[in-house]
């Protein structure tokens, strides 16, 4: 197995980019990673300037910044990380690629570079979010704004397929996110998708509202990209707040700080099972190829886990699987 990792990609490439993919490289050995940079770069951060046997470095002159015109910057740069890394993946020198980069410009890296699996309209980015219940997928939280009703199906079936391959969720609970329980809440979207969501032969359980989803009732959380982003962004922004006020509160004087002694294991074990860096990266699903996008701020533990999900992906064949799961 052959997995192109972006090494210029992320708030700390290549540092953390480099060893998270040795951390990989050592726990996999039977795994080959393809680092994909500026060889220059990559080299300064390599302890002892050596590679281990299953790493070997790919030239790419170029780095596509965050703040990029993503379709722009990957057709006027051909030579950038992403799209050289991408490339390995289209010409089966890769078997999938691993980005901490820009997510505009992975997106459409992959769209360009693999094109969409046959029979999906609209690939979807899917997000992995911590709840009680273990790791939960929302999707699309980005790819589209807009969304049709057949379109939010197909987030539903793919994001199924990667519940059970992946997370080894059997018969994940499918449902739609809306601001009310009840059939026939909603928009038009919503009110459109429900009736072809609860004819399919997904687990459907209906509408889901905001404050279900972090109490993981639904294995698979269906909704267009821009309300899907809205709750990743909120998500994310309440957890760091509470943690933040935590932490401020129960160490502001000292018999708190004694106090604080007692339940500090207990707010390890929390801030573990909320932390990203579990899950690493989730697929662009959609697309005729694994890509796995990581989080901006990741560092070398998600990068490690990122490639973990990555050889997985590639171990179950999620490409085929979804394609045998399409309405024929």
């Amino acid at each position: 197995m052959r997995i192109a990792v972006d090494a210029m990609g992320g708030d700390y490439a290549p540092e953390e980019i480099i060893k998270g993919t040795m951390m990989s490289a050592k726990s996999s050995p039977d795994v080959q990673l393809i680092l994909v940079g500026q060889k220059e770069r990559i080299q300064t951060f390599l302890s002892g300037g050596t590679l281990p046997g299953n790493v070997s470095l790919y030239e790419a002159s170029e780095v596509i910044e965050m703040d990029e015109h993503p379709a722009n910057a990957v057709r006027k740069k051909k030579d950038s990380s992403i799209v050289v890394a991408t490339r390995l993946v289209k010409q089966g020198e890769a078997d999938a690629v691993v980005s901490a980069g820009s997510t505009g410009a992975q997106m459409a890296a992959a769209l360009l570079g693999l094109g969409r699996i046959k029979g999906i309209e609209r690939p979807a980015i899917v997000t992995i979010l911590p709840t009680p219940e273990g790791g939960k997928l929302i999707l699309d939280v980005g790819a589209n704004m807009d969304a049709t009703p057949e379109q939010l199906c197909q987030y539903g079936l793919m994001g199924s397929v990667y519940a059970t391959k992946i997370l080894g969720i059997q018969n994940p609970r499918v449902g739609l996110l809306n601001v009310g329980s009840e059939e026939g809440k909603g928009n038009e979207l919503t009110q459109k998708a429900y009736p072809l969501l609860k004819a399919s032969p997904l687990n459907f359980i209906g509408n889901v509202e905001g404050r279900d989803v972090p109490y993981g009732r639904a294995d698979v959380v269906v909704c267009e990209g821009f309300a899907g982003n809205i709750l990743l962004k909120t998500a994310e922004g309440l957890a760091g707040v509470l943690f933040e006020q935590i932490k401020e509160k129960i160490t502001s004087n000292m018999v708190r700080k004694l106090g604080a002694l007692a339940v500090k294991p207990g707010l390890k074990e929390i801030a573990q099972m909320m932390d990203y860096s579990e899950y690493g990266g989730a697929p662009l699903l959609g697309v005729n190829g694994i890509s796995i996008i990581c989080h901006g701020s990741s560092k070398a533990k998600a990068i490690f886990n990122a490639i973990r999900v990555a050889r997985e992906c590639v171990q179950v064949n999620l490409i085929e699987q979804i394609r045998e799961d399409l309405p024929k």
